[in-house]
């Protein structure tokens, strides 16, 4: 029995004054209760109780170690009810994590309005394209693209990030626009270096056939923001998040190609340290993102 399930223990002997009473509290057997109360006294090397055929009463030792048991069941009483009210209480820090482009073009203005309808959460928001640990760095959530590797992690899909091919208007004049994924081959491509198969590309037809088409071009990059300036200056073609190109497609500064066919989407999820006893604030933003992200929100100005 552990020291805290002893202390407990000891406080129900005191006060029902039986070894008996004070076991079933506990759900315990009465020879179990004795032991561990003489394993205590053993241990403190003082007799606690005083035991006779009309009860159990404290020694003077017993009674002054009643008293500080009592304190100290107290104390873990306000405790657990001290972290029942955090878990519960909509407010704090909330510490998110996420990618760099997704996070600049996509939660900023969501974590804006969010504190604007909650201002009693604080956000503390972290851009890393890298995967963190969440538990070593301690964030409440972090958003991921892509489907998830099996792990004890809590997670609650928010929907897709779909992708789109795109070229400035003045880059097709000069080259002039593909009609099908194999003639990509003879045109200058911006190279997204993180996902989508880096220099190969991927689409599937309108028939559902998988096409997978080697590219290259003057410039490949791990940065979306630097694949997409290229882009809108002219130098190539650029296979993009929407979310990345919606704004630059609206202006006219590029324009979708090959719509008839189909990129790989990437899935949306949220991440959490544990899916048990998930806190409030937690909970409360996941809700707010999923209804931000349900249908095509890569189309809305968020």
């Amino acid at each position: 029995m552990d020291r805290i399930t002893g202390i407990q223990l000891f406080i129900r002997v005191v006060e029902t004054g039986s070894f008996s009473k004070a076991s079933a509290d506990l759900g315990i057997t009465q020879p179990t209760a004795t032991k561990h109360v003489a394993a205590l006294e053993e241990r403190l090397g003082a007799r606690l109780l005083h035991r006779s055929t009309r009860g159990v009463t404290p020694t003077e030792a017993g009674a002054v170690y009643y008293d500080k048991c009592k304190t100290i069941q107290r104390e873990l009483e306000e405790a657990d009810n001290l972290a029942a009210l955090l878990q519960a209480k909509l407010g704090g820090q909330l510490r998110i994590s996420t990618s760099v482009a997704f996070g600049r073009r996509v939660l900023v203005p969501l974590a804006v309005r969010f504190m604007r309808e909650h201002p009693e959460i604080a956000i503390d928001l972290s851009f890393d394209d890298r995967y963190v640990n969440l538990v070593e760095q301690g964030v409440d959530l972090a958003i991921r693209m892509g489907r998830l590797a099996d792990s004890t992690l809590g997670a609650r899909y928010l929907g897709v990030n779909p992708w789109v091919l795109a070229a400035a208007p003045g880059y097709l004049q000069q080259a002039g626009s593909p009609a099908s994924p194999d003639e990509l081959a003879g045109h200058a491509c911006l190279v997204y270096s993180s996902v989508q198969g880096d220099d190969r590309w991927q689409f599937t037809s309108p028939e559902g056939e998988a096409l997978s088409v080697s590219v290259k071009g003057p410039l490949r990059s791990n940065n979306l923001s630097a694949v997409l300036a290229a882009c809108r200056a002219g130098m190539g073609l650029a296979v993009l998040p929407w979310y990345v190109a919606r704004e630059s497609v609206a202006d006219g500064v590029v324009v979708p190609l090959l719509e008839h066919y189909t990129l790989p989407s990437q899935e949306v999820h949220a991440v959490f340290p544990s899916p048990k006893l998930v806190p409030a604030k937690v909970k409360t933003f996941i809700d707010y993102l999923k209804e931000a992200l349900d249908g095509p929100w890569w189309q809305r100005a968020l």
